[in-house]
């Protein structure tokens, strides 16, 4: 299947949306670009003007694929509201076209908390794993993939077959989060209609979850675009490109510390709020990935 792309009005790059950490179970193969979205194996490229997609389910169409990379953000909008600075500017003309996936909560969550103090390699890898193990199998395309597993199976799993996975510590925080989503105890969809704060409040009651987790969450699959994820990387581009937002004495106490206090967390978080406007969780993904491309 296709989709004609008006690119003038629509910017759209998928190996920009797909290859900057939002993400993590795609890889590129030649031309196309292959995952599993859901319970659904994909393939799909992107030639000029048109996206070409194969799907292992009818559930998959144009309107899903719309969807998922979020062609309905207004992203010529989003530029000058978020094009603060040389530096802003300079990430948006390296990675034109870059989109906010809307992935799956469930696996979001999951995945995020997989995240913590990890690198995207083995973030990729403790997910290949759960999802390897516990997974439903698809055949699609001549090969095998398989399905994220839903919290129902993750809650049923012993803890040695889910250490098994390489998650570390990890795995008794994802057991535990899949017992409360399993059993009704915790609604991620409720969250779409609450505010950004609300939400976040919710999530960060979760076991695993602290205030970057909860960001990625509400970013990345809760339509929460003023969210604003904080990890290592985004330290460094607050420290680099703007430090003369904040007094020398808190950059030097987050300066070396390996992660952040929630207070210090919200004084960051507040700065892009004030700076970036409602679409800072846009302006974090590209600060991001051009800082993590070695711009």
């Amino acid at each position: 299947m296709q989709i004609q792309l008006d690119l003038r009005n629509t910017p759209f790059n998928l190996g920009h949306t797909l290859s900057c950490g939002q993400t993590f179970r795609w890889e590129k193969r030649d031309n196309w670009w292959i995952g599993v979205v859901g319970q659904t194996a994909l393939k799909i490229s992107h030639v000029d003007d048109t996206l070409e997609f194969e799907a292992s389910s009818d559930c998959v169409n144009t309107a899903f694929i719309r969807r998922y990379f979020s062609l309905d953000d207004d992203l010529p909008l989003i530029y000058s509201e978020i094009a603060k600075d040389n530096h802003m500017r300079n990430a948006i003309k390296q990675f034109h076209g870059l989109r906010l996936v809307r992935q799956d909560p469930w696996e979001c969550l999951i995945s995020y908390i997989c995240a913590t103090y990890k690198n995207i390699p083995a973030i990729k890898q403790m997910i290949r794993n759960l999802s390897t193990r516990f997974g439903r199998p698809i055949s699609f395309d001549g090969q095998e993939f398989h399905a994220f597993p839903e919290a129902r199976v993750l809650a049923a799993v012993n803890m040695h077959d889910l250490k098994a996975c390489k998650l570390g510590y990890r795995a008794v925080n994802i057991r535990e989060t899949a017992n409360l989503v399993s059993s009704g105890k915790f609604d991620l969809e409720s969250l779409r209609t609450k505010s950004y704060q609300e939400a976040k409040k919710a999530l960060l009651s979760l076991p695993g979850v602290g205030s970057k987790v909860a960001d990625c969450v509400l970013l990345f699959s809760l339509d929460k675009l003023e969210a604003f994820p904080i990890d290592v990387w985004m330290k460094r581009v607050i420290l680099e490109y703007y430090s003369q937002f904040f007094e020398s004495g808190f950059l030097e106490r987050i300066r070396y510390r390996r992660s952040l206090s929630r207070r210090d967390y919200q004084i960051l978080y507040d700065f892009g709020r004030h700076y970036f406007g409602e679409y800072l969780g846009y302006a974090q993904e590209y600060l991001y990935h051009y800082k993590r491309c070695g711009m």
